[in-house]
C-alpha cells in the first residue's frame, strides 16, 4: 500500500513537473508568437503606409500624365492652327506680291507713256524754236509746250478780234508745227486782265478759225477758251498730247504689261 502511494506520489510529482515545464514552454512560445505578431503588425502598418504613399504618388503621376497629354493636345492644336495661319499668310503674301507686281507694271506703263510724251514735247519744243526763232516766248510746263504772244502782235490792238496779216503769217508757222507733229493737240487760251472773258474767248476762236480754214488743222485737235490772266493779257498756245489718245495709250501699255 505504501509502495502504491509512493508510486502515485512520484507519478504526480513527475506529472506536475512535466506540466510546469510544458506551461513554461507554452508561455515562452506565446511570448515568441506575440513578438512575431507585433513585428508582423508593424510590418503590415508600414506596408499600408507605403501603400498609401504609393497610391498618392500613382495618383499624382496619373494627374501629371493627364496634364502632359492635355498640354500635348493643346500644342498639336496650336501647331495646326499656326500651320493654317502660316499657309494663309503665305497665300496673302503671294497675292500681295502679285498685286504689287501688277501695280509696278502699271506704273511702268504710265512712265513709258509719260516718257513718250516727254520725248514728243522735246521734238515740238525744238520745232517751235526752229520755226519761231530764239526770241519767241516758248516754255514747257507739265509736258506741254506753251507759246505766248501779245495781242498787238496778232490783232494790232488789245481789243481787236481780227487777225492781222502779220499775225496770219505767224500762225502759219504754228500750223506747220502742228502738221509736223500730228499727235499733238492745241489749246488756245485768251488771257484777259480786265475780266472781259468773252473778248478773250473770241480772240482765241479767231486764231482757231485761221488754223482750221487756212492751214487745214483739224478742228478736233483745237480747243479754245477765255480765262482770267490776273495781271497778264495775251494769247497762250498750249501744245499738248491728245489727252483721250494719251489715255488710250496708257491703257494699252497697261494691258500689254499684264
Amino acid at each position: 500500500m505504501k509502495k502504491t502511494l509512493l508510486s502515485l506520489t512520484l507519478i504526480l510529482v513527475a506529472s506536475t513537473s512535466i506540466f510546469a515545464q510544458r506551461k513554461s514552454d507554452l508561455i515562452a512560445e506565446i511570448a515568441s508568437l506575440k513578438t512575431e505578431l507585433d513585428s508582423t503588425k508593424a510590418i503590415v502598418i508600414k506596408a499600408k503606409k507605403n501603400e498609401k504613399i504609393g497610391l498618392a504618388r500613382a495618383e499624382s503621376f496619373e494627374s501629371q500624365v493627364q496634364e502632359l497629354q492635355d498640354a500635348n493636345a493643346t500644342l498639336l492644336k496650336n501647331l495646326n492652327s499656326f500651320a493654317q495661319v502660316s499657309n494663309k499668310n503665305s497665300e496673302n503674301i503671294n497675292k500681295a506680291l502679285a498685286k504689287l507686281e501688277e501695280k509696278e507694271n502699271q506704273l511702268k506703263a504710265i512712265n513709258n507713256a509719260l516718257s513718250s510724251n516727254d520725248s514728243t514735247a522735246v521734238v515740238v519744243l525744238t520745232n517751235a524754236k526752229q520755226s519761231l526763232g530764239e526770241n519767241a516766248k516758248i516754255g514747257v510746263t507739265n509736258g506741254s509746250v506753251i507759246i505766248a504772244s501779245k495781242l498787238e502782235s496778232l490783232f494790232g490792238t488789245t481789243s481787236g478780234a481780227t487777225v492781222t496779216p502779220e499775225g496770219i503769217a505767224w500762225l502759219e508757222k504754228i500750223g506747220n508745227i502742228l502738221k509736223a507733229n500730228p499727235k499733238v493737240s492745241l489749246t488756245i487760251e485768251g488771257l484777259s486782265m480786265t475780266g472781259e472773258l468773252d473778248l478773250a474767248a473770241n480772240q482765241a476762236y479767231a486764231i482757231a478759225s485761221i488754223l482750221e480754214k487756212q492751214f487745214a488743222i483739224a478742228s478736233n485737235r483745237i480747243n479754245t477758251l477765255g480765262k482770267d490772266g490776273n495781271f497778264k493779257e495775251g494769247i497762250n498756245l498750249v501744245l499738248h498730247p491728245d489727252y483721250a489718245e494719251f489715255y488710250d495709250m496708257v491703257k494699252e501699255h497697261m494691258k500689254a504689261s499684264n
